[in-house]
């Protein structure tokens, strides 16, 4: 695709407001009704998703150019998709979040990288990861388990624990978690240890689309090498990034599952049992690539048609991609089965759930507007009366822990796997 395949886009938007809100339809309260973390922190239309495509259309036709404010007003963006399904919801059948995607990828090929991305990405080409680890470091959170080693060895499944959880200390247990609970099931499942490399979807969001060929490429011939058939993640911007953009950008046919959704399918099938009490009200927060963003990839390769000239179509009808078939109900009846445990849930949920504000590249390049968006979500779970917020991605509970200590909030932070061991 081009910047110039969202034309249509950008020329159709009408500039009616919808992505900066939650379908109104799921608005709950005043307070608790904006949808874009963006819109939030600029203050000004250009933040927006509309606004985007108001910047896109004019580069296009050349009446105007990258200055820092456009450079800004593309990357403050946490790529999070609420636009994408409060436009389609609400009113019309664009793809407002691809087209960001584009946007950001042409002012890459043009030279136009904010400054911060120079060391990430640099990681990423260097260590195969994008926390600025050394390689070496990657497998240290498995040392003590035994468990294949597909760098060597062969096996059905392979655990991808992603980066977050393979080099942040405060982290690393929950891989190890979903590693001792695949080993009771039996499961013929390996991992590649420090051989593990990088999803690179971050890359990808950020705009480095051939960093992120090149990575998917390399972990799919891996994966091949290994006998691998089903990758299952903890992970769920690695979820995302394999069951979307690998399918999507480079053909794989790689089955692909969230450790969430394994221990559901465990626990509903009597394998696991969840008998040691958990006393804790919490809140859950759905991750945006695991919700909204964790719909199945459906191949399209269809064209546009318009009846008389006016109402478009499309033929064969185009997937809607509007963040209703994400992964809800999967982390919830976990949630559920974990005795003495209580869920309460925060007014924006599901499709219409408010970012941690750690994607898209924002936790590195404005760290203050990530911060931000995450403390707004935060106090949005302090308003349930939880006492924790728990989540099935390791950036967001990241993003969060950060955001909690550097306020003083007495809110807790667990991943969900990180519960179930306890209740185990």
């Amino acid at each position: 695709m081009a910047l110039e395949d969202y034309r249509a886009d950008a020329m159709r938007c009408t500039r009616c407001a919808y992505c900066k809100w939650i379908p109104f339809d799921l608005i709950k309260s005043a307070r608790f009704s904006k949808g874009c973390p963006s819109m939030e922190a600029g203050k000004f239309h250009s933040y927006s998703a509309g606004g985007r495509l108001v910047t896109a259309l004019s580069l296009m036709d050349g009446r105007s150019t990258v200055t820092e404010a456009v450079k800004k007003s593309v990357f403050l963006c946490n790529l999070c998709g609420q636009c994408d399904v409060s436009c389609k919801m609400c009113r019309y059948d664009m793809e407002p979040l691809d087209a960001m995607r584009e946007l950001r990828a042409t002012l890459i090929k043009d030279g136009h990288t904010p400054p911060q991305f120079t060391p990430v990405m640099e990681s990423l080409r260097t260590k195969f990861n994008m926390v600025e680890q050394s390689a070496d470091e990657r497998g240290n959170w498995a040392k003590e388990l035994k468990v294949k080693d597909l760098a060597t060895e062969k096996a059905e499944f392979v655990f991808h624990a992603g980066c977050r959880y393979s080099f942040d200390g405060e982290q690393g247990h929950v891989a190890r978690t979903c590693v001792e609970i695949l080993q009771k099931t039996g499961v013929d499942f390996g991992i590649f240890g420090k051989k593990e490399k990088c999803c690179a979807g971050r890359a990808c969001d950020m705009g480095y689309r051939d960093d992120f060929q090149t990575k998917a490429h390399s972990n799919l011939k891996a994966w091949k090498k290994a006998g691998v058939k089903t990758v299952i993640t903890p992970c769920s911007e690695c979820f995302h990034t394999f069951s979307r953009k690998y399918t999507a950008k480079a053909g794989s046919e790689i089955k692909v599952i969230h450790m969430v959704q394994f221990v559901d399918g465990l626990i509903k099938a009597g394998k696991l049992k969840l008998t040691k009490p958990v006393k804790l009200k919490v809140t859950y927060h759905d991750p945006c690539h695991l919700g909204r963003q964790g719909e199945p990839y459906v191949p399209w390769n269809g064209k546009e048609k318009k009846i008389f000239g006016q109402a478009v179509c499309y033929d064969p009808p185009k997937p809607r991609y509007n963040g209703a078939f994400g992964v809800y109900q999967p982390p919830r009846d976990v949630l559920n089965a974990i005795p003495g445990l209580q869920l309460v849930e925060m007014e924006r949920i599901k499709e219409a759930s408010w970012c941690c504000g750690a994607g898209g590249g924002a936790r590195e390049a404005y760290p203050e507007f990530s911060r931000s968006t995450a403390n707004e979500r935060i106090e949005e779970a302090q308003a349930t009366g939880a006492d924790a917020i728990v989540t099935a991605c390791p950036w967001c509970e990241r993003n969060f822990m950060d955001a909690t200590d550097a306020s003083g909030c007495k809110l807790r932070v667990f991943d969900i796997i990180e519960l179930v061991g306890q209740a185990i």
